[in-house]
């Protein structure tokens, strides 16, 4: 036991290095990385946006990054499948906490996000948030094309959220999680050419000229084919990628807001992800978890897992791998 410790988040001794926290045990950060307000140099910043105020159907979204960081905790000291590395060997990750967002004053919420994520981008190598609710995508999105320019989107969701833009009674547009999408091509944060939609089971209005694999396509492409379609599409350019849980069936997501029947597997999307290192991602987001509708965790499992195959993605390309 001399060598043990707990509560790794906050007795970490530096910035790499992994914990030895039981998994029922310790302060619950993102894959038990260090809690810090202080990110410079580091090369992934994960931060929570607990924001749900933006929701059409189910809310409870507000309560996945707690959710994430829980399921999250069995991911901690050993070599992480598939990717057969301890990431944190080399890999120095910071869990910031969450966005501060006041609850009595929902529609200054996307601008807090906004700054907040620029100003760590300023500081960190790479921004890994937790959501919340889809809507949260467009402010990360704003601060990340204000640092690299439009971005290829790499969306894996039930949903394409292209939905028409609405304004409110002071003629302002209206951004909720089914339209962020628009609202995004519409500021010219993303470049519709090179983005990608994986997964959709409903039909929006309008596709903005992205590029879609519905979800009844993917039950004929394997893995790899669907891979390979990613990264032909973004053509080798900056790549924001967002995953909302409801991608997956509602069999192995069901705490989200808006369930949809007919998607692909976990472990099929989770295949997908582990082969996407080619890309050049430069943010990414895991949104739509809503623990009040899940089910032993399963929904929050599947969501840090996904969190934990992007960290797995960084660390393999820092690796060199």
């Amino acid at each position: 036991m001399a060598s043990k410790s707990i509560d790794h988040a906050f007795t970490a001794a530096g910035p790499l290095g992994a914990a030895s926290d039981p998994t029922y045990a310790g302060a619950l950060s993102f894959m038990r990385r260090r809690f810090s307000k202080d990110v410079a140099g580091s090369d992934v910043t994960v931060w929570g946006i607990p924001f749900d105020s933006a929701v059409s159907n189910r809310p409870g979204a507000r309560f996945g990054p707690q959710a994430l960081r829980r399921a999250s905790a069995i991911f901690d000291n050993d070599p992480q499948y598939p990717f057969q590395q301890d990431f944190f060997e080399t890999l120095d990750v910071v869990d910031y906490g969450d966005c501060l967002l006041d609850y009595r004053l929902p529609e200054r919420a996307h601008l807090a996000m906004r700054e907040q994520a620029a100003a760590l981008l300023e500081k960190t190598g790479f921004l890994l948030t937790l959501g919340g609710d889809h809507s949260i995508t467009f402010p990360l999105l704003q601060a990340h094309a204000a640092k690299h320019g439009p971005v290829s989107l790499v969306h894996f969701d039930a949903h394409q959220d292209t939905w028409e833009l609405a304004t409110d009674t002071h003629g302002r547009p209206r951004v909720d999680h089914g339209s962020f999408v628009s609202a995004a091509l519409r500021e010219g944060l993303i470049d519709p050419a090179t983005s990608i939609q994986i997964g959709i089971r409903t039909h929006a209005p309008e596709t903005g000229g992205i590029d879609i694999l519905y979800g009844h396509e993917l039950e004929d492409l394997s893995s790899s084919a669907i891979a390979q379609r990613i990264i032909e599409k973004t053509a080798g350019g900056n790549c924001y990628l967002t995953f909302d849980i409801d991608c997956l069936d509602v069999a192995f997501a069901p705490g989200t807001g808006t369930p949809v029947a007919g998607g692909p597997s976990s472990a099929k999307m989770l295949a997908v992800l582990h082969k996407l290192g080619a890309l050049n991602l430069i943010g990414a987001d895991v949104v739509e978890v809503s623990p009040p509708y899940d089910h032993a965790d399963m929904t929050a499992i599947a969501g840090s897992t996904v969190g934990m195959y992007l960290v797995g993605l960084l660390a393999a390309r820092k690796a060199g791998r």
